[in-house]
């Protein structure tokens, strides 16, 4: 035999060796090769559960539910009606460099919220204090709060800032509140408060217990 087929039967044979020990030192000795080995369930994550996360996320806010907006994160915000990931994260951009909102009213400075928006937001949302939708009137009085004398707002007298404190009422709805009022003599019962563009059985189930019609 040539001493260079000698030679090379020796690396051969040396290569070999090697390869099998670091089939002993990195991999399952008995296995053959090529194996897949498959990670531990308990360092899999869950499908289900990363499906569940993602449509809890993704779920729009349902009736009595509510958040509050000086602490949501996008995620959270993004199941607000018409809120979506560019405005979300706008108002995280602006409440971390002006600080928190204190009330629906404050979120009107995010650019892209408007009257419209606000209306759709307001009955999702809360904030310290347990103010709902605003941060109260002139008098201090949270959203729905009774006047001093433990009364009902009357629905014919009110102005627009006293229902703007209410639950789910902005500006613009109560501008259009009022405009009724004027234009039809008043409201002969709240049941008529239907006939207002914008305030339907749900808002309207809120809002009865706080009103009254003199």
């Amino acid at each position: 035999m040539e001493p260079t087929e000698r030679r090379a039967i020796v690396m051969l044979l040396l290569l070999g060796v090697i390869g099998q020990g670091v089939r002993w030192g990195v991999g399952r000795p008995g296995e053959p090769p090529g194996q897949v080995a498959l990670m531990p369930a308990e360092r899999r994550g869950s499908p289900t559960a990363h499906r569940d996360s993602a449509l809890a996320a993704a779920r729009p806010m349902g009736p009595g539910e509510t958040l509050d907006p000086d602490r949501a994160t996008i995620a959270e915000l993004l199941r607000l009606p018409k809120v979506g990931p560019a405005l979300a994260r706008a108002i995280v951009a602006d409440r971390e460099a002006k600080g928190p909102f204190q009330s629906a009213k404050g979120l009107d400075r995010v650019p892209g919220i408007g009257p419209k928006l606000l209306e759709a937001v307001s009955p999702y949302l809360t904030f310290p204090g347990g103010a709902i939708g605003g941060g109260g009137d002139e008098a201090g009085r949270r959203p729905g709060e009774p006047g001093p004398d433990g009364g009902r707002l009357d629905l014919n007298a009110a102005t627009d800032r006293e229902l703007e404190s209410l639950p789910g009422i902005g500006p613009a709805l109560a501008g259009r509140i009022i405009s009724y009022r004027e234009s039809h003599g008043g409201f002969a019962d709240i049941g008529e408060l239907r006939a207002v563009p914008g305030i339907g059985s749900r808002l309207l189930g809120r809002l009865t217990p706080l009103l009254t019609v003199r």
